[in-house]
């Protein structure tokens, strides 16, 4: 149980860090549909 504690714990101190996060992982996501659909444009 100390481990789920431990990991709600970090999630709520760092919430702002976690938002960045999960957008600059969209971003990645995001460039590579892009990038694996340009071939298929040309």
């Amino acid at each position: 149980m100390s481990l789920l504690f431990e990991i709600a714990s970090v999630a709520s101190r760092s919430h702002r860090t976690l938002l960045q996060d999960a957008a600059g992982l969209m971003a990645l996501v995001v460039m590579l549909l892009v990038g694996l659909h340009i071939p298929s444009l040309i």
